[in-house]
């Protein structure tokens, strides 16, 4: 089969790779760049990890309603679109500065300078009592999730010059670990150390007013840290010439990759794998994005699940070696569609879960913590190695079908669709609990406390807001069903689809360079 021009793949580049996979791996002399790799994914993930904890800290808030957090999971989509302008990152650049610091430089300064701009309001933007500028919290942590998502195209790509070519595979390893470590401290620090009760519990010999350190105080920490950071790298770290890259060839290969997406797409095999992606997260969306702060609701405290998501880290950075036999078979999807239903299982655990929660916590009186976390942390433990496996057995499935000679636009399309799937899902999801959720004032039936007006007035007649139908709980249902007809309805498709030929996966590309036909 002839390779158009645009779609070229180099001999000598092509013969190196080769080598490269022939060589047997060996950090010597190349330590350094190990964990410069490690500590640019970690700094990719704190930004991730304060996102985050703000919607844990939102939700302890109870002025703030599940439409609320549902605006604020906008924030979190950049890393979903990021296949949108990934060709710009990997084709522009100036050359004297290096091919990839040209992006990671400015970028990294710019969340540095933003955090360090939203420290200076952040006592207006969340306040202790009032309500929170939620609209301005979006614009702000879109804005930083959209540059950490530019940094993460600019590091995969370094990654693959800064570490010896017998070495590149440790790149998914500082990927995995930097990112869930940065994202777990910017998490873990900002909940528990600016948490009163915590502190006071396990930090203090004596009890005192706030945490040991403000939100404001840990912004400002962070933004001058990624800012010091970025100096010393834009100064000792220097970048490897690509004596293969050429500027007019890359200009034009903007052109050629956004095309490539489009001569992708045009598959038909392509096009009903994109449309399963989609919306392959719909049975599980509740559990995946509404119980956490469901459990908040429930009497969970914050702290409790800042701890409770740190150990989760843990389970997630142990997972992968764990489930990598399992999944690395020929028939990949078979593994995942046989944890299908127990995660529609899963479901019922949940509901369960944060149904008997206020009764679990304190039953006649007593703490019952010692034998209610535990029950938690098993439940989370078994939904994240259930979701992991399915991941890396998706992922897998990807590898195996992704054309070779564009590898790196195929997987990360096809990654893209799949994050797309969790994110829609996570938006809708928690939009939709409010429009589920039925309540009445004890002293006026009349009054269903659909507002915080109503709700005001309901408490200045001495009554109070009760629930008579709980959102969270019809949605399970309603998830669960969309599931199982998801289920059936995609089952022999996508066993059909890892025995297909490899040939229905293979792009056909006539154009030239210019993107004629």
């Amino acid at each position: 089969m002839k390779t158009s021009p645009r779609h070229r793949v180099e001999p000598e580049i092509s013969e190196e790779i080769e080598d490269a996979t022939m060589t047997k791996t060996n950090l010597k002399g190349d330590w350094i760049n190990f964990f410069l790799l490690l500590l640019l994914y970690t700094m990719q993930g704190l930004p991730l990890g304060i996102a985050s904890s703000i919607s844990v800290l939102l939700q302890s808030k109870k002025n703030v309603t599940y439409k609320d957090q549902a605006l604020y999971s906008i924030s979190k989509w950049p890393f979903s679109l990021k296949l949108l302008w990934a060709p710009l990152v990997d084709a522009l650049y100036v050359q004297k500065f290096g091919r990839r610091k040209s992006w990671l430089i400015p970028v990294q300064y710019l969340i540095g300078a933003i955090l360090i701009y939203a420290a200076s309001d952040i006592e207006n933007l969340l306040p202790e009592s009032g309500n929170p500028n939620i609209m301005m919290l979006v614009y702000i942590f879109f804005v930083i999730n959209f540059l950490a998502a530019t940094q993460d195209i600019a590091v995969d790509g370094w990654a693959l010059t800064m570490l010896k070519k017998n070495n590149v595979g440790y790149a998914s390893t500082c990927n995995a670990s930097g990112q869930t470590l940065g994202s777990m401290i910017g998490s873990m620090v900002l909940v528990l150390f600016t948490s009163e009760e915590f502190c006071n519990k396990y930090l203090r010999s004596a009890p005192e007013v706030g945490g040991i350190v403000s939100v404001k105080h840990l912004l400002y920490t962070w933004g001058i840290i990624f800012i010091l950071l970025t100096t010393l790298i834009g100064i000792f770290k220097k970048e490897k010439d690509n004596i293969y890259i050429e500027d007019n060839h890359e200009k034009i290969k903007v052109v050629q990759n956004y095309l490539l997406l489009w001569d992708i797409l045009k598959l038909p095999s392509v096009r009903i794998l994109a449309i399963l992606l989609v919306t392959s997260k719909i049975g599980y969306a509740a559990t995946g994005h509404v119980s956490t702060l469901k459990l908040i609701d429930a009497g969970v405290s914050k702290e409790d699940i800042s701890i409770i998501d740190s150990v989760m880290s843990g389970v997630n950075i142990i997972i992968p070696f764990i489930i990598g036999k399992y999944t690395s078979g020929p028939k990949p999807m078979s593994v995942f569609l046989k944890i299908v239903p127990f995660r529609f299982l899963l479901n019922i655990g949940f509901a369960m879960q944060i149904y008997y929660t206020p009764k679990l916590i304190t039953l006649d009186g007593a703490n019952t913590s010692i034998y209610y976390y535990p029950l938690i942390v098993c439940l989370l433990s078994i939904e994240q190695i259930l979701s992991h496996t399915m991941f890396v057995a998706l992922l897998a499935f990807f590898s195996r079908i992704s054309d070779p000679r564009f590898g790196c636009t195929y997987m990360t399309l096809l990654n893209t669709l799949a994050n797309l799937g969790f994110m829609w899902t996570s938006t809708v999801a928690l939009g939709m609990i409010d429009m589920l959720t039925f309540k009445e004032c004890s002293m006026d039936s009349e009054n269903n406390c659909s507002t915080l007006d109503l709700q005001d007035i309901c408490k200045a007649r001495g009554g109070d807001c009760v629930l008579t139908v709980n959102g969270y709980y019809i949605e399970m249902l309603i998830c669960t069903i969309l599931g199982i007809i998801w289920y059936i309805a995609a089952k022999n498709k996508l066993k059909i689809f890892q025995s297909m030929n490899p040939s229905h996966w293979l792009v056909k590309v006539n154009r030239t360079v210019t993107g004629k036909v």
